[in-house]
């Protein structure tokens, strides 16, 4: 069964954090160190979202004289909508993955030999 789009693990731990405040403007560097994403890994997402206008984006000017501006990014309305789902959904799913995933542990024979 193919896996839905926006379902990576990676692309939760982004919705995470996107969503906990889904009004404030994040940098990508901020998100980085939030979600510990590379940024080989955090922009790519961050690009697809917003071609696909699930980010909002948006370049704030630095408030350090010299410096460039940088880009910021938050949750559309239909991003929002589409990260409560799939954090819905993986939050369903976990807990059941995780009773799989469990090893099974074999009682040892009190004599200890196997």
């Amino acid at each position: 069964m193919p896996r839905l789009p926006h379902t990576s693990p990676q692309t939760l731990l982004l919705f995470a954090a996107l969503i906990a405040d889904p009004q404030r403007w994040r940098y990508g560097y901020d998100l980085s160190k939030e979600t510990a994403l590379a940024s080989g890994t955090l922009y790519p997402i961050l690009m697809r979202l917003t071609e696909q206008q699930l980010l909002e984006t948006r370049w704030e000017p630095s408030e350090e004289p010299g410096r460039p501006p940088r880009h910021v990014y938050r949750l559309s309305a239909d991003g929002f909508a589409l990260a409560q789902q799939r954090l819905a959904a993986a939050a369903d799913a976990s807990p059941a993955r995780t009773r799989r995933a469990r090893p099974v542990v074999q009682p040892r024979p009190a004599d200890g030999v196997a």
